[in-house]
């Protein structure tokens, strides 16, 4: 698998954010904060190898919806075999841009969580922007956005968005990564 990831990496660096795949550990540190229990819908922007999506499935509430979206077509097909039997996931191959587009084409109002692996240090400024202002519009008013990044750059255009944000440290991941957990509050516009 590791091999897979870096060819996809090399061929595709500016939407495959590292050399190789998230750890364990920073995909339990991911989920921590989320109340599954409660949790009627989890997104999960770019699942790659599906390391975050093995644990959202493994700990989510049998009547939550996961909703996958992968951009990479290789990623995408290898999450697709590995939930193929799962009820309540769905994977799509395309853009976070779109998320509004993919929660009505499941016919779902309003989302708890979304996780994030996408690489906004290596995003199209326009794209990260659409992305983020179009994860706050979906969020449910007490829903969390967490996502990690290699360093700390985009941190302020997170907040741009998420004003509220809580950041932790996984030393056990290569390399090692900030996870943030963002909280919204009234910034009102949609991304067309």
């Amino acid at each position: 698998m590791n091999l897979a990831f870096m060819y996809q990496y090399f061929h595709q660096p500016r939407t495959v954010g590292a050399l190789l795949p998230s750890s364990t550990h920073l995909a339990k540190k991911m989920v921590k904060g989320i109340d599954f229990e409660h949790a009627a819908c989890i997104v999960e922007y770019g699942p790659g190898t599906g390391v975050f999506t093995r644990e959202l499935i493994r700990r989510r509430s049998a009547c939550t919806t996961l909703l996958l979206i992968e951009y990479n077509r290789h990623f995408y097909e290898k999450v697709k075999e590995q939930v193929r039997d799962e009820k309540n996931v769905y994977v799509i191959h395309g853009s976070a841009e779109n998320v509004q587009k993919y929660l009505i084409q499941y016919d779902i109002s309003k989302v708890d969580y979304v996780l994030s692996g996408l690489p906004f240090a290596s995003l199209a400024a326009e794209v990260s922007d659409c992305i983020l202002q179009n994860t706050r519009s979906v969020l449910a008013d007490e829903g969390k956005f967490i996502t990690f990044q290699y360093t700390n750059l985009k941190k302020e255009l997170i907040r741009t968005f998420f004003p509220q944000i809580e950041a932790e440290k996984e030393w056990r991941n290569v390399p090692p990564a900030y996870i943030f957990t963002c909280e919204k509050n009234e910034i009102k516009g949609v991304c067309k």
